[in-house]
């Protein structure tokens, strides 16, 4: 019997949370988890080589279907010899399936049976992705980690349309099993989705747990609900997934979530979040959130980060930083990014060890009260 292209070692649970430390083994190599995946949209991370994601300590990355399906197109990177060799990184890869984009890009979509009609957001051209569509792009690209095609409903739904939207991405899981023509090296996650309705995420669950995926995600949270809302969605959802396969919460990546997803089960995490918010300057330190642009850094010659470690804060200063931002340099995009991804990257580290240690309840309240979380009009991201 072959080995499964994804695999799942459940290392250690916290007594404290019933937080999960784990190993994910993929074709490219394995990685420990909770795990933060830094977004690779068009086959890059803005800005960052692949030799400092692996040097701040990256196992996995995501890239985007979608987008790579429009530029350069996949026939180009199959040509290449798949998505590790066309971008030079060798360790794991995550592709979503390109269903977010369809729903958040195109104002003019028309939704069928057979798969989803819009329009391309770069020209207009019409355009069609299918459950099968969305396989034969994800094989072309050769991700370790491939996800079904799904539909991203709406925050907040209605029950009836949420209810005909879960049965249809059921389906769709269906015909994406049946299209996924390398699942030797390719691990195929299914997408629970449900909105904020218990019934219909149990319905989700057991839709898709009955098609045996080598892993489940959580869809359809972080896209504009409260977070005590997603919190409470985890909750009941988390345990209707198969304990012995990872469990992916999508488009999840501001510290407190996190933390909070972590406890409640959750193994790995993406956002653009610590991406796109350097490149406004926006930063995320042990002490908070901190705009570097703001005119009380012109003189502050201090790290961005006293308590960080990184080559950014080795190195630069609040100040230096500050006006290449204003200036817009490429070099200060990337410092900034360089520090928001390795601190994210950092935390997750931190959140490995407290749950090695049975303390990651402490470890969120303390890591909250520090960061200010726990303060009424507390500033996120």
């Amino acid at each position: 019997m072959s080995t499964p292209a994804i695999r799942y070692e459940l290392i250690k649970t916290c007594k404290q949370t019933g937080a999960r430390l784990g190993r994910v083994h993929t074709p490219h190599g394995s990685f420990e988890t909770p795990v933060f995946m830094p977004v690779g949209t068009l086959a890059t991370v803005k800005t960052m080589a692949p030799e400092e994601l692996v040097e701040m300590g990256a196992g996995i990355i995501l890239s985007n279907t979608y987008h790579l399906w429009l530029r350069p197109g996949h026939e180009i990177i199959r040509e290449a010899g798949g998505l590790h060799k066309f971008m030079n990184w060798n360790s794991a890869i995550l592709t979503d399936s390109g269903g977010f984009q369809v729903f958040s890009l195109s104002e003019f979509r028309r939704i069928e049976e057979e798969g989803v009609h819009f329009r391309n957001h770069l020209n207009g051209d019409k355009l069609f992705l299918s459950p099968e569509k969305a396989m034969d792009i994800q094989n072309a690209l050769g991700s370790d980690i491939m996800m079904a095609f799904d539909e991203c409903p709406p925050y907040p739904a209605e029950y009836e349309y949420m209810k005909r939207s879960v049965e249809r991405t059921s389906r769709w899981a269906e015909r994406c099993l049946q299209a996924h023509k390398r699942p030797e090296d390719q691990g195929l996650f299914g997408i629970i989705q449900g909105g904020e309705y218990e019934e219909l995420r149990k319905q989700s669950a057991r839709d898709l747990t009955s098609l045996d995926f080598p892993g489940y995600a959580v869809g359809g949270l972080s896209v504009g609900e409260p977070k005590d809302v997603m919190n409470r969605v985890l909750e009941f959802t988390t345990p209707l997934m198969p304990s012995g396969k990872p469990r992916y919460l999508m488009g999840v990546g501001s510290p407190d979530s996190l933390i909070d997803g972590a406890i409640r089960g959750i193994d790995m995490f993406d956002c653009v979040l610590p991406t796109r918010i350097a490149r406004n300057g926006t930063l995320m330190t042990s002490n908070g959130r901190l705009v570097v642009k703001n005119a009380k850094f012109a003189n502050d010659f201090r790290p961005l980060d006293e308590n960080c470690d990184c080559y950014t804060c080795k190195n630069y200063s609040r100040a230096y930083i500050r006006h290449l931002i204003r200036c817009d340099e490429t070099f200060g995009i990337r410092l900034t990014t360089y520090h928001n991804l390795h601190f994210l990257l950092k935390l997750m580290e931190q959140v490995r060890q407290a749950i090695r240690e049975d303390r990651l309840g402490d470890f969120r309240d303390e890591f909250f009260e520090k960061y200010g979380f726990n303060k009424p009009n507390a500033k996120n991201f």
